[in-house]
């Protein structure tokens, strides 16, 4: 097993919303999302094929039905993700509203169903105080119009009324989730953007406060050691020495503020597991931050060997289990030999023999584990589950929790 999938993965579950399509399946996904509403165009399109109107009326029904829907699906396709200047989308609305107009007029009440897309692009696209007012004013058009139609104004308009009403204030919801997606985008690439900044000035500050004092030191002493060398060599190779056991200990001091970097943690293993299982499509039943803390009496080094377990066992359940629900739990047992902190993880995907087999994970982990005195079990059912248990010290050594009872 190796790393858990990072931003990656995340990223290629979050929606395209409010973002122009990157290739051509893209492009076509959100068409096909926005044009499956075109279904409802079946009254005027049916309309033209009964040739009830003169050839002309008929010519001019399908070039007003197809500019119609052009000018629709380019207005909705473009401007949720690159909104188009106000005039344009002005000039776009009092186009589409004309055409609905001048067909149902014309060519009957089954052409009030335009205003029905008239209302909707009205909330896909203007500000919710001009909606609030377009979206009502759309469908009492359409009443207007209706009352002038040839047909039968009673079967269409108060089946439409209900649609463009719920279909204009559902494009307001859409649009509002629109542009919150977009916000939520921005503030995620800030956050990340601050927190590396933040990183990169904690790192500038330890180094700082690490090797500042040592290399000054060096500094002084090889100015001594160049000044002493000529006439007292004794003196000098103290200097030298003293040189060397500064620079060894400004070495140990780095490596071991490097490997503090590199250190994993328990709550940042579970996150990137979160992010991972979602990336993945597994519902994730995951312990909160709140709850991802040790016990009293863990030893050095357990919070690290338990968050290189989380890893590898979400890499597991990501890429080998095809599970479809992932359960990790951490808490305190007390059996017959002591108090211990266990950390399982259990999926519900393939087990079977052959799945809790050691390999190189299986093994690492066991090697991990065993430095702090802690063991590490897999068993296979109906899915895969991985235990870890690290022996904890008895409350009486424990400070603070001396004479307590039980779990």
């Amino acid at each position: 097993m190796t790393s858990v999938t990072e931003d990656r993965g995340a990223e290629a579950t979050v929606a395209t919303i409010g973002r122009p399509p990157e290739n051509r399946q893209e492009a076509l996904r959100k068409l096909l999302w926005i044009g499956i509403w075109l279904a409802f165009l079946g009254a005027p399109v049916s309309d033209l094929l009964k040739e009830q109107h003169t050839a002309w009326a008929t010519t001019l029904g399908w070039i007003a039905l197809v500019a119609f829907v052009a000018v629709y699906l380019a207005l909705v396709f473009r401007h949720t993700a690159r909104p188009f200047a106000r005039v344009t989308v002005a000039s776009i609305l009092v186009s589409l509203a004309c055409i609905a107009v001048i067909t149902s007029l014309t060519l009957g009440a089954p052409w009030l169903v335009l205003f029905v897309y008239v209302s909707v692009g009205c909330g896909a696209v203007l500000p919710l105080p001009l909606a609030r007012w377009a979206i009502p004013g759309a469908t009492a058009t359409m009443a207007l119009a209706g009352l002038t139609t040839k047909g039968d104004w009673g079967d269409f308009v108060p089946g439409l009324a209900i649609p463009a009403l719920l279909g204009g204030f559902a494009m307001t919801g859409v649009r509002h989730l629109v542009r919150t997606t977009v916000e939520l985008r921005q503030a995620r690439a800030t956050v990340a953007q601050l927190a590396a900044n933040e990183e990169r000035l904690r790192l500038a500050r330890d180094l700082h406060d690490l090797m500042g004092h040592s290399l000054s030191l060096i500094t002084l002493k090889s100015e001594l050691a160049g000044r002493m060398l000529p006439d007292h060599p004794d003196q000098a190779a103290q200097q030298v020495a003293d040189i060397e056991q500064v620079s060894r200990q400004a070495l140990v001091d780095v490596r071991e503020a490097v490997t503090g970097y590199r250190r994993a943690t328990l709550t940042g293993e579970l996150a990137g597991a979160r992010t991972a299982l979602t990336a993945a499509g597994v519902a994730a039943d995951l312990p909160a931050e709140s709850e991802a803390q040790l016990p009293p009496g863990a030893p050095p080094g357990a919070e690290e060997a338990l968050a290189w377990v989380v890893r590898e066992a979400i890499t597991n359940v990501v890429r080998h289990s095809a599970a479809k629900r992932c359960l990790v739990t951490l808490g305190e047992r007390q059996t017959l030999d002591g108090r211990f902190v266990e950390l399982r993880v259990a999926d519900d995907g393939r087990g079977g023999p052959g799945a809790a087999v050691p390999g190189n994970g299986l093994t690492g982990l066991a090697e991990r584990l065993a430095k702090v005195g802690g063991s590490v079990e897999a068993t296979c059912g109906k899915g895969f589950t991985l235990t870890a248990r690290i022996p904890l010290a008895s409350r009486e050594c424990v400070p603070g929790v001396a004479g307590q009872t039980g779990i």
